[in-house]
C-alpha cells in the first residue's frame, strides 16, 4: 500500500481507486451518479469516472441526455463508489459545472472510433423507434467519417464534480463500519468520524 495524506481526502481516494483496481473484478471507476430536478425530483444512473485530482471528479455524456439536463437546471449532484470486493463505498457531493472544450476534445480523441460514432448516432434519452433505427444512425456517421479523425460532437462533454463532501466506508465486523466525513471549507477539509 502507497503512503498517504489521510488529511487529503482527494489522496486517499486515488489509491482506495488504485486498489479498487486491482480488486475489482470490472469497472472499478464506474459510479452512480444522482442528480435531480430544480424541484427536487431525484434521478441515478451509473457512470464511468474519467478523471479526479484537486479539481474535483470528470465524467462524460451526451450534453441532451436527462443527467446533463438536470445538472445545467440545478448544479449539484452526488457520486457513489461501491467496491463489493473491497468492502468500500465513498460518497461525494458537491457542485457540478462543464469541462472547457479543449478538455473535452482531449479525452473524446481517447475514445475507441466506434465509441466515437456512438456519441453521434444516439440521441441520448429520447425515444428510440426501433434498434434497426439506431443501428441505421451508427451506419450513417460510419460512412459521413470514414476517412480521418472523429470529431467531438458538440453536443458531447464532460462535467467535473467540485466536491464539498466526501465519505469514506469501509466494512467492519458486528456492522461497526468505520465512516470518515471530509467537508470543504474556505480553508481547506475537515475530517471527522461518524457512527456507523
Amino acid at each position: 500500500m502507497t503512503s498517504i495524506n489521510i488529511e487529503d481526502p482527494i489522496s486517499l481516494f486515488q489509491d482506495w481507486m488504485r486498489e479498487a483496481e486491482d480488486a475489482e473484478p470490472a469497472e472499478a471507476n464506474a459510479m452512480t451518479l444522482a442528480t435531480s430536478t430544480p424541484d427536487g425530483v431525484p434521478s441515478a444512473r451509473m457512470v464511468l469516472l474519467k478523471g479526479v485530482d484537486e479539481a474535483g471528479f470528470v465524467f462524460y455524456t451526451n450534453t441532451g441526455s436527462r443527467k446533463a439536463e438536470e445538472m445545467y437546471a440545478n448544479p449539484r449532484a452526488a457520486l457513489c463508489f461501491h467496491w463489493k470486493s473491497l468492502r468500500r463505498q465513498v460518497r461525494v457531493e458537491g457542485t457540478v459545472e462543464e469541462v472547457d472544450e479543449a478538455e473535452a476534445d482531449a479525452y473524446f480523441a481517447t475514445r475507441s472510433r466506434l465509441s466515437q460514432i456512438g456519441a453521434w448516432a444516439s440521441k441520448q434519452s429520447r425515444p428510440l423507434e426501433s434498434r434497426f433505427a439506431l443501428e441505421k444512425r451508427v451506419a450513417e456517421f460510419t460512412a459521413k467519417f470514414h476517412i480521418g479523425a472523429v470529431p467531438r460532437p458538440e453536443f458531447w462533454s464532460g462535467f467535473r464534480l467540485r466536491p464539498v463532501r466526501i465519505e469514506f466506508w469501509q466494512e467492519q465486523p458486528f456492522r461497526l463500519h468505520d465512516r470518515e466525513v471530509y467537508n470543504r471549507s474556505p480553508d481547506g477539509w475537515t475530517r471527522e468520524k461518524l457512527y456507523p
